[in-house]
């Protein structure tokens, strides 16, 4: 593996960071409902996840997923109900007002992060694609181990220049006089994500 690999990967990487999708719309409201600290560690769970499927790839869990389709069938499924559940609930709390929903741990906001990546299954199916397409097939453990770590520290990175960027008071008051809204809007995106999710025959 050299460096111009990893340069690629880091790039396919932000690229894929900066697409809509749950962990971004939900990198946003948390961020902006909650302040920097939360989106940072909402990030930092995002990234443990992103991570967590990248080494699943590296260690053939694609393969194994072709093996035995019902077993990633079981986690899409699990995947979809939590993206609709988490739709519903924005959603039931769009009118609410930030405050009246109470303080959230730590540990709680990079658990939720985590969550949200680990809803979508066929992330391993893109990080395997990218894999294959931008490294080398016989790398070593430790490259492989320097991926993981790679893409754990960039994500995290980059949610927390994108959680200083959202978290200034402007930024923050005009969330909060528009959340119904906007809440309604990303419940309906999530929605839609979920569905996708559970009806993509892939």
């Amino acid at each position: 593996m050299e460096l111009t690999h990893l340069i690629a990967f880091n790039l396919a990487l932000l690229a894929a960071l900066l697409s809509p999708g749950p962990a971004m719309l939900m990198a946003i409201r948390t961020t902006l409902a909650s302040g920097r600290r939360a989106g940072i560690l909402f990030g930092i769970g995002l990234g443990a996840t992103a991570a967590g499927w990248t080494a699943a790839a590296l260690l053939g869990l694609n393969v194994i997923f072709q093996m035995f389709p019902f077993a990633y069938m079981t986690l899409k499924v699990i995947g979809a109900a939590y993206l609709v559940w988490l739709a519903i609930s924005t959603w039931r709390h769009a009118s609410e007002p930030i405050e009246t929903r109470g303080d959230v741990s730590g540990g709680n906001l990079v658990l939720a992060g985590a969550l949200v990546n680990l809803a979508n299954p066929k992330s391993v199916l893109f990080a395997s694609a990218v894999l294959l397409v931008i490294f080398p097939p016989d790398m070593a453990l430790s490259g492989k181990a320097l991926i993981v770590l790679n893409q754990f520290v960039v994500e995290s990175l980059a949610y927390l220049a994108f959680a200083t960027l959202l978290s200034t008071r402007p930024a923050r008051d005009g969330f909060l006089r528009l959340k119904p809204g906007l809440d309604r809007v990303t419940a309906a995106v999530l929605g839609a994500l979920g569905l996708r999710l559970l009806l993509d025959r892939s």
